[in-house]
């Protein structure tokens, strides 16, 4: 019996390789260095030498193991349960790009999402996903490492959720699952893709369409278009885009990401510590693009109006604190896509701030509900 998603054995098989190649590994070459800074004698190396090499072998017949296992007998479905989902996006955006190469049954692909399952998006898929379908479809994409459940965050607090804010209204939401570790570009190329599909099928003539992004999100949704520049007939579903939102967007780089790579370089330098810079090294394709994010060569959408939010942990953006870390994750300049010296990658943007709020509010905030009710009224 063959499985489609990713299973528990999977995970554990996944989790052994993990021990080995870095747990394990990163111990093993961080005890050699300071063997040979302090001229460690031939026997301490070479039991040690047998230890790791013991601890190694073990940990990589364990996950051969549970592979094979996994062949056999899939086991219960991660997908089956939302701690399992949870763990799924979140290392898909850690290492997707590797999954994708060396272990494609744990390695998410862009998918319209109902209930916890992916909607096949033909006539069938979308008919039976949604049976209420409006002309006005209002599309969702997480970030970094998040899946479609991300923007049900304190819905229990607050009682409702963006989609069902805009359901309400006469909007269709759908909610999209991407594996946030693979590169931006690339993301752009599936989302694109599945949006002619998604527009083409849907069950009645689509007469409106908004992308509305978080974090990475938005920037996969830039990406798209840039996929779109390039042909020399934009597909319909370019044409019914009235509006992209953006929310905690690094348009122009996230600082985090950029702290990381300088901390790989830094510990790479030293033997003792080079071992803790591969840790690092590990990160995926997806996260090494938040470094930079993307600039003037990626074209906005023509015929759409784009709305950019961004957050801060101060009430006010001009606060040095605010100004300093932003939202924990992304300063409002880079949200708004403005650069020092004046430079601006959406001129006629409308810009939002929300105060006091962190990186992961702008899921589920009471003011930017109200914006995108009035945005797409």
């Amino acid at each position: 019996m063959a499985r489609t998603g990713p299973g528990v054995l999977d995970a554990l098989s996944l989790l052994a390789q993990v021990s080995d190649e870095l747990v394990v590994g990163t111990v093993r070459d961080t005890h050699t260095a300071w063997l040979d800074r302090f001229r460690g004698g031939p026997l301490h190396r070479g039991v040690a030498g047998g230890v790791y090499a013991g601890l190694g072998a073990g940990l990589r017949a364990t996950s051969r193991g549970f592979e094979a296992l996994a062949e056999r007998h899939p086991g219960p479905a991660l997908d089956a349960d939302p701690r399992g989902r949870f763990l799924t996006a979140a290392v898909n955006g850690l290492i997707g790009d590797r999954l994708a190469r060396e272990r494609p049954r744990m390695a998410l692909s862009l998918s319209v999402r109902v209930d916890g399952r992916d909607v096949e998006p033909d006539e069938a898929g979308l008919a039976a996903g949604f049976p209420d379908a409006t002309g006005r479809v209002v599309v969702f994409l997480h970030g970094l490492c998040e899946s479609e459940t991300a923007w049900d965050l304190r819905r229990e607090r607050r009682g409702t959720t963006y989609a069902a804010s805009l359901a309400a209204g006469g909007w269709s939401p759908v909610m999209l699952r991407a594996n946030s570790g693979l590169p931006l570009r690339e993301n752009g190329v599936a989302l694109a893709s599945l949006l002619e599909r998604v527009v083409a099928s849907w069950p009645v003539p689509v007469t409106r369409l908004a992308l509305v992004g978080h974090s990475m999100g938005g920037l996969v949704m830039r990406a798209a278009a840039a996929v779109v520049g390039e042909q020399q007939e934009p597909p319909a579903w370019t044409r019914l885009v009235s509006d992209v939102v953006t929310l905690g967007t690094p348009h122009l780089g996230a600082p985090l990401a950029a702290q990381v790579a300088t901390g790989s370089v830094a510990l790479g330098r030293l033997p003792e510590s080079a071992a803790f810079g591969r840790i690092l090294d590990w990160r995926s394709e997806g996260v090494r693009d938040l470094v930079l994010g993307l600039a003037e060569d990626v074209p906005a959408l023509p015929h759409a109006r784009y709305r950019l939010v961004s957050a801060t942990l101060t009430r006010s953006p001009r606060h040095p604190v605010g100004a300093a870390v932003g939202d924990l994750l992304v300063r409002p300049p880079s949200a708004h896509g403005r650069a020092r010296g004046g430079r601006t990658l959406f001129p006629d943007a409308e810009v939002l701030h929300v105060g006091r709020a962190d990186h992961f509010a702008l899921l589920n905030h009471p003011r930017v509900d109200r914006a995108l009710q009035d945005w797409l009224s």
